[in-house]
């Protein structure tokens, strides 16, 4: 399979995950660019990422199925 066999395929989702990727680490970067906090509590936001990801799109989902 080919990585345009792969795009065709699942091109939106991809697309879905690096925008959603790209806008929290933007987000977490700029917020911390303006409140000085500690290296630990910066990477805690990073990693809040991954549940906040499968929780945005759960939601997502359960919104779609309910119209």
């Amino acid at each position: 399979m080919s990585i345009a066999d792969t795009l065709r395929e699942h091109g939106s989702g991809m697309l879905a995950d690096l925008a959603f990727a790209v806008v929290w680490v933007t987000g977490v970067s700029v917020f911390f660019d303006f409140v000085t906090g500690p290296q630990w509590a910066y990477y805690l936001f990073m990693a809040a990422g991954i549940p906040a990801y499968f929780g945005f799109f759960w939601s997502l989902k359960m919104a779609r199925e309910q119209q």
